[in-house]
């Protein structure tokens, strides 16, 4: 089993945007001393809900500031960016970082990034998959072209090209649709399924994946293998008591929920209904790691049994505020890590 902090630089009601970002990045350090396996990296675009606009970019800075632990971005957003270039920088942190890098990639949404950066509302509803194949055979291949309808470019080397990218290159795909379970599936590419998902709903999204994956004709060990890779989004918060840890998360969630998520435009001005703030926070207090580090071990591995996931992107900011974030990573890994170990 592999846990890992899930940090998306949230900037919480009061707080400014530099110290959501101090805050991320302290965040991640005290993962690695505290013995997590992952921290997982979230990227976002024009709302408080994150800050961080650039996963692979932070990425890079705690790369470089860590030793040991795993760094993956939750999610690159492909429809803002080419994926030669995402591929590119993907070859050099799994390069320069000795493979520690993993690479997350997700539709987003159909928000007014897709305006500002000029993929337009086709990048998200229909050239998602061709973009991911794009990126994938400029993982997987000496020499790559574009011949699709979006990306069409002459044939040209890969530079920087990791030597052991090929099949085990570390690429996992946000799913949270039936259609984007499939695409991951045809490519025989992990998942990483959202927190506001529960256990019965990821044990389908797996299933599902598995039935994809089987009859797109992949050999039965790749499908075993890109399965071990699966990761499960959640939330943890270690208290002395479920109640403790509910009732921290229940005084900051709301907020930031209602701000983060309420700031979110469309691009074609389509109507988005937005969750209820307080029923989405005891939603996820009630499906996730919250309460004591027993509690938020046996919470770990019932999800693990239920689902076959056995990998982990727990977000720990949820009490909005610096100094409680580092002592909840801390308790997750020196309190209810040993308990799964």
């Amino acid at each position: 089993m592999r846990v890992g902090a899930f940090v998306l630089g949230a900037q919480f009601p009061g707080q400014r945007q530099e110290e959501a970002l101090a805050g991320a990045v302290r965040a991640a350090e005290v993962a690695e001393e505290a013995g997590l396996d992952d921290v997982w990296l979230a990227e976002h675009h024009f709302v408080p809900y994150g800050v961080c606009p650039s996963a692979v970019t932070l990425a890079a800075l705690l790369l470089g500031r860590t030793r040991r632990i795993g760094v993956g971005t939750a999610v690159s957003v492909l429809p803002n960016t080419h994926p030669v270039a995402l591929g590119e920088q993907t070859a050099l942190l799994h390069l320069t970082s000795g493979g520690r890098f993993t690479l997350g990639v997700g539709r987003g949404g159909p928000w007014v990034d897709l305006e500002v950066f000029g993929g337009g509302l086709p990048a998200y509803e229909r050239d998602f998959p061709e973009a991911l194949d794009v990126l994938l055979r400029w993982l997987r291949r000496p020499t790559v072209e574009g011949t699709g309808p979006r990306y069409r470019f002459r044939e040209v080397p890969v530079v920087p090209r990791a030597p052991d990218q090929g099949d085990d290159a570390r690429v996992v795909v946000a799913c949270t649709s039936p259609g984007t379970v499939r695409t991951a599936a045809q490519q025989a590419l992990p998942m990483l399924l959202g927190m506001h998902c529960d256990d019965e709903e990821k044990a389908e999204m797996t299933a599902l994946w598995r039935r994809e994956a089987t009859a797109a004709g992949h050999p039965r060990e790749r499908v075993e293998l890109a399965e071990s890779r699966h990761v499960s989004a959640g939330v943890a918060q270690v208290g002395d008591s479920v109640e403790e840890a509910t009732d921290t998360l229940a005084r900051a969630l709301p907020g930031w929920l209602r701000e983060g998520l309420g700031a979110h435009r469309t691009v074609d001005g389509r109507a988005r209904p937005m969750r209820d703030p307080l029923g989405y926070t005891e939603h996820l207090c009630g499906i996730h790691a919250v309460g004591t580090p027993k509690h938020c071990a046996e919470r770990l591995a019932t999800t693990a049994e239920r689902t076959g996931i056995r990998r982990f992107a727990l977000l720990v900011e949820g009490a909005g505020d610096p100094a409680l974030t580092e002592a909840n990573v801390e308790r997750l890994g020196c309190e209810v890590l040993p308990l799964l170990r």
